[in-house]
């Protein structure tokens, strides 16, 4: 019983020890890339204005 207990602390010491290293982790920078942002968000809205600006008009 006593070999088996033994055994077993062994194996559980042993695992441990192979676990790893207590260095710092290697991590890798991610760049992060923007895309500049383009002026037809503002082409929507300006549109959507002059066909109402028009529908107005024509109603007079």
């Amino acid at each position: 019983m006593k070999k088996i207990a033994l055994a077993t602390v062994m194996a559980m010491v042993a695992s441990t020890a192979f676990s790893g290293d207590v260095s710092e982790p290697v991590v890798d920078v991610v760049e992060v890339v923007e895309d500049s942002s383009s002026s037809s968000g503002a082409l929507l809205p300006a549109l959507a204005m002059l066909l109402i600006g028009a529908l107005v008009a024509s109603s007079d």
